[in-house]
């Protein structure tokens, strides 16, 4: 390793690991996200009228 520039080979190590952690990381939370599609109701019905405003005097 030495000869191919590497001076320190455990820090090699460590980054190696922590980049694996992070992509390990990185699938768990992309898998937990995964969810179904929602599915399609129907249409709400219309809302019904108010059946005019009684007790109002003086109104049109």
């Amino acid at each position: 390793m030495i000869e191919m520039g590497i001076l320190d080979p455990a820090k090699v190590t460590r980054t190696a690991l922590q980049a694996a952690g992070s992509v390990a990381g990185l699938m768990i939370t992309t898998e937990a996200m995964v969810s179904e599609l929602p599915e399609e109701a129907a249409a709400a019905p219309a809302m019904p009228d108010m059946g005019g405003m009684g007790g109002m005097g003086g109104m049109m």
